[in-house]
């Protein structure tokens, strides 16, 4: 059996999963890498035995038997790109938020009705281990009808003022609530109503980085339940792990307590201590592992087997209506209805 080509737009930190979890799929070929930075793109390229490398990826959609694009570009750089990609009849897999406005969103919509390309976006918290078994818990009615959602997801101030060069262009609420907000979307099979967000604005502007440093949620669904979202771009860098994740789910027969921080190894060289993934993105044996690439790896497997992807448009859009919800409830003061 052919395999299926895939490129990669946008090759930094999550774009390297993309290309990971594409080359140890027996049914996906690395066919064409792209990103702006022309050093990164050739280390790539090298790296995962890429031969076709494009600075512009309108070239990249031009390679002849594409079947398939990841756009893992900055969260305000989707649309354009995944438009494009949907009218040149490429299935594609984009990395959340979707877009940015719902102007966008919708013109995405449009492409999709005029050409029903496969379509995922990807919200990888859905292949956690633990969100998966906490939804198994819930559709199973142990702890009966989910009262209350407490969610804590946040990153140490590395992520802001190293890892992403963009951070000042984007928020929290696109990099890391767009997440909690799917994860919620889906284990509670239910929607979100009603909005309530606060902010500051301190550290990171002090910084000339011109985002928020934190941001404190309560979001209602429409069947009664109600979640405490956190999310902080500013937790120090000596904190146990970059990624500090605690979510809990209390129904009117009992709850769940999901902490996955202890997934992660500490290692001490005698002068620092470091946190080393073993959860989301490793290899184990020189194959890539972890739920950010068993993602990847479903959307392969759903185009393999001519199967529609479980997170799809409507999903995206739908977390993009409420952080923009969320955004304006910050600077109104006030709680804003969906």
């Amino acid at each position: 059996m052919d395999k299926l080509r895939f490129g990669v737009i946008g090759l930094g930190t999550f774009g390297e999963v993309h290309l990971q979890a594409y080359g140890g799929h027996p049914a996906a070929e690395l066919a064409a890498v792209c990103d702006l930075d022309e050093e990164r793109l050739e280390a790539m390229g090298e790296q995962y035995g890429v031969e076709d490398r494009f600075t512009d990826y309108r070239d990249l959609l031009a390679v002849e038997g594409l079947d398939a694009v990841s756009v893992v570009t900055p969260d305000f750089a989707h649309a354009d790109i995944v438009v494009d990609a949907i009218n040149s009849r490429k299935a594609v897999l984009v990395e959340k938020p979707l877009a940015t406005t719902i102007e966008d969103c919708d013109r995405i919509g449009e492409a999709l009705r005029a050409n029903p390309v496969p379509f995922m976006v990807d919200f990888h918290n859905r292949w956690n281990p633990g969100v998966s078994r906490m939804r198994d818990a819930i559709e199973a009615g142990d702890i009966g009808e989910v009262q209350m959602v407490y969610y804590r997801l946040s990153d140490t101030i590395f992520v802001p003022t190293q890892m992403l060069s963009w951070a000042g262009s984007s928020s929290l609420l696109w990099f890391l609530c767009s997440h909690c907000l799917d994860t919620l979307r889906w284990l509670l099979e239910d929607e979100v109503t009603r909005v309530y967000t606060v902010s500051r604005s301190r550290v990171l502007k002090g910084m000339d980085i011109d985002t928020a440093d934190y941001y404190v949620s309560v979001v209602e669904f429409g069947g009664g339940a109600r979640a405490l979202i956190e999310n902080c771009w500013i937790l120090p860098d000596s904190n146990p792990s970059m990624v500090d994740f605690k979510l809990e789910v209390i129904g009117e027969k009992g709850g769940l307590y999901f902490d996955p921080s202890p997934e992660r190894l500490l290692k001490s060289t005698g002068r620092e201590i470091s946190t080393v993934d073993t959860y989301v993105c490793l290899r184990v044996h020189g194959k890539a592992v972890g739920f950010a690439v068993e993602s990847v790896l479903y959307f392969v497997d759903c185009l393999q087997a001519g199967r529609e992807p479980m997170v799809g448009f409507e999903d995206g859009r739908e977390v993009t209506r409420i952080v923009l919800a969320m955004e304006e409830s910050v600077q109104e003061g006030q709680p804003v209805d969906l």
